[in-house]
């Protein structure tokens, strides 16, 4: 489990503990998170434990001393643990690019992947893809749009997906707690105001990204890779309920479309347990309750980030690694209060005009493609704010 404090993980551990002897856990990952970390050892017995920071695995090694757990750290710790022979299952949910290393190295050990990180994806679609065809590796997108999408496509005893009759990928968004503003009062917009999802309970940093819609730009890109679409075969469509998860279209005229509550649980219960499906925990889906489901067009004036996002497919190479490495930089310093939130899109699209986009052919490539992009992303906000004064909300 990577990423096993953050809400990805915190749910999934929910589920497992819902089905004791289905399920052991062999292998729990943080950043830096000593105390969460350290409860869930204790509730869940992981052989190992690792944690991003190493004076924070010296805390933990600590205070887990006498139990069965061997703390590790850093990149080589989540190394070791998603190539274990006792593994089967690899739930990727670390956040941002940070994750991508661990679960190619994951795909490329023949593992089921769950892939919660998008980044991986935007960052280096072409190498994930790559490894999981070559090693047989299963590939199960967690992501509740994308996951919903699976489970409406035809897939193989593989879990690869196939196109057959389909025509297009209807990837619905809530339109994010901004979705009636207007853009002058976006410009005066919080963090906490950007973090005030109205449907889901999700971290800052993708909680402003869908406040932006950059969640679904991300999106996007995701489902051009997962399931080998063009471009012009996804379509994003604002529905604020957030009911339908998302939507495949085939030629014949008819519309498969997932429903259910929003709780990241049903995605990770598929996950862990497709082809079968289990008890996720989830009250079921009230039809008559929920009354009305709506649907709108995405707003790109006032919402800029989506167009960023398909514009990088287009451009191909590296463009969709710098366009994430942009907006990450960004979303940090607007969460830092340093710039407003109208201001992350100009980031981004500055960046994009600055950086040298190559082919993405290795990981030191795209990692070396990712610093740069950050390296002009803060460039662009000294230009934009150099006092670096804190705005005032």
């Amino acid at each position: 489990m990577l990423g096993s404090t953050g809400s990805i993980g915190v749910n999934t551990l929910d589920v497992i503990a819902r089905h004791p002897q289905r399920f052991e856990v062999f292998a729990l990952a943080a950043n830096a998170s000593v105390a969460a970390l350290q409860a869930q050892c204790e509730a869940f017995a992981p052989r190992y434990a690792v944690l991003a920071d190493a004076d924070a695995a010296d805390a933990l090694r600590d205070r887990l001393r006498g139990t069965d757990t061997t703390v590790l750290h850093g990149e080589e710790g989540l190394q070791r643990i998603v190539t274990a022979d006792e593994v089967d299952v690899v739930m990727a949910a670390i956040v941002g690019a940070a994750g991508l290393p661990s679960a190619l190295a994951a795909a490329r050990a023949g593992k089921t992947l769950l892939l919660a990180n998008k980044e991986s994806l935007v960052m280096g679609g072409h190498l994930l893809m790559a490894a999981v065809r070559e090693s047989g590796a299963q590939l199960l997108p967690i992501d509740s749009e994308h996951n919903a999408i699976f489970q409406c496509m035809p897939v193989d005893a593989g879990a690869r997906p196939s196109l057959r009759g389909v025509s297009k990928v209807l990837l619905t968004a809530s339109g994010g707690p901004f979705r009636g503003w207007s853009l002058r009062d976006m410009q005066d917009a919080s963090p906490d105001q950007a973090c005030a999802h109205p449907n889901w309970s999700m971290g800052r940093k993708i909680s402003v990204d869908s406040a932006s819609l950059m969640n679904k730009g991300l999106e996007f890109i995701e489902a051009c890779w997962l399931f080998d679409l063009r471009p012009d075969q996804v379509e994003v469509v604002v529905h604020p309920q957030s009911i339908i998860h998302s939507m495949v279209q085939y030629r014949d005229g008819s519309v498969l479309a997932q429903l259910g509550n929003p709780d990241m649980r049903t995605p990770i219960a598929y996950g862990l347990s497709w082809p079968e499906r289990i008890d996720a925990g989830v009250a079921p889906l009230d039809l008559v309750a929920t009354a009305r489901l709506d649907f709108e067009a995405p707003d790109e004036s006032r919402f800029p980030c989506l167009r960023l996002a398909r514009e990088s497919v287009a451009q191909g190479g590296t463009a969709m690694a710098a366009c994430n490495a942009a907006n990450e930089v960004a979303v940090a310093s607007f969460l830092d209060e340093q710039i407003r939130f109208t201001d992350i899109p100009a980031v981004i699209e500055t960046t994009l005009e600055r950086v040298q986009v190559v082919e993405p052919t290795a990981v030191p490539v795209v990692e070396q493609a990712d610093l740069e992009a950050r390296a002009i992303a803060l460039e662009v906000l000294a230009e934009l704010r150099p006092a670096k004064a804190p705005l005032r909300y």
